[in-house]
């Protein structure tokens, strides 16, 4: 597969951050011209659809790319010709800021995970709405995955997610709430019961001023059954549609990888295969606390058709994928999806 065989090969040679600035740049110029879309979607091929009925939106099939990859909505149009049937940009805030120094991005091939340390580096909301107001008819759903600046109190913190949402309101199809970052100094502070139900709270009613959109809260991997049950009971009182399970984890079970370089990158977020099963174990709990009342999408560790089955087994209506996406390539999105079955 030429992915496999030539181009993450070239890629693994580059620093992350600049492979992933490099890969960005290439989707920008091919999505630009009809004859770059068609060579995308060469990556995949035809995917048949496979509605899935969720959050009051239809999706053409369940497999998503997680926020975090496009994070100024730069990319739209060549991420749904590899076949994706959501994109959740961002995470954005109201205002620009460059995030953490680099380096903030460290693959971990050994275990086919990623640590990253971004720090919500964004142009900002208002940036992002200019290229999403120039949306295509090409377009499937899009996520918008809205965050507090770092600079902002967490008390004020409902200000920037409320600032966010004005800006994104008309040109998003659903909004997700990011309390769960480990790479924003007190952010998950907010996932604490009394600070969410302010937040989602504020979120509800200013999304019911605006035009209801469908709402999404993501919550960390790094909760006990009880702390993630609460929030899910939560979001769902709140007037949430969904929940979003996991973001990446301050954990560091990566067997494979020595615990020296581990300790050399220091703090951020674990992703990829580590994730695998506690993100399918949080979603269980989830869809325990709330069964059908609240859209489950899985995020962590997909990979392949099984774990792919795992998170649908335990009660996920979707997935999303990212550090899967680096590792295995766009064939997976085709894959991904023909392994889900509906019902």
């Amino acid at each position: 597969m030429l992915y496999s065989s030539l181009l993450r090969p070239l890629l693994f040679r580059l620093p992350a951050e600049r492979a992933h600035n490099l890969t960005m740049a290439q989707m920008r110029m091919l999505q630009s011209t009809a004859l770059g879309r068609s060579l995308l979607r060469s990556f995949v091929g035809n995917i048949a659809p496979k509605p899935v009925n969720a959050m009051g939106l239809t999706f053409e099939h369940p497999v998503g790319l997680a926020a975090g990859l496009d994070k100024n909505a730069e990319a739209m149009e060549g991420f749904f010709a590899l076949g994706f049937s959501h994109v959740e940009i961002g995470t954005l805030t109201p205002r620009p800021q460059p995030g953490n120094p680099q380096p903030r991005l460290f693959r971990l091939p050994e275990d086919q995970a990623i640590i990253n340390r971004m720090g919500f580096n964004n142009r900002g909301a208002e940036n992002a709405a200019l290229r999403l107001a120039q949306r295509s008819h090409r377009w499937k759903i899009v996520g918008g995955n809205i965050g507090k600046n770092k600079d902002t109190p967490n008390e004020q913190a409902h200000e920037d997610y409320l600032l966010a949402m004005q800006a994104l309101h008309t040109h998003v199809d659903y909004f997700t709430v990011n309390i769960s970052s480990p790479n924003t100094p007190g952010l998950r502070d907010l996932q604490h019961e009394a600070a969410l139900k302010s937040l989602l709270e504020a979120v509800a009613t200013e999304n019911k001023r605006l035009g209801a959109k469908p709402l999404a809260v993501k919550i960390a991997p790094d909760l006990t059954q009880e702390e993630v049950q609460n929030m899910a009971r939560l979001a769902a009182e709140s007037g949430f549609q969904g929940i979003i399970a996991t973001n990446t984890t301050i954990g560091r079970n990566a067997p494979n990888t020595s615990q020296e370089r581990i300790a050399a990158i220091g703090a951020g977020g674990l992703s990829g295969r580590p994730l695998t099963q506690k993100s399918t174990e949080v979603i269980g709990w989830v869809k325990e606390a709330v069964g059908d009342h609240l859209t489950i999408i899985g995020v962590g560790g997909v990979f392949t058709a099984q774990d792919v089955t795992d998170k649908r087994n335990a009660g996920a209506d979707l997935v999303q994928v990212y550090t899967g996406f680096v590792y295995q390539g766009p064939s997976m999105v085709k894959q991904l999806q023909a392994s889900w079955k509906n019902g």
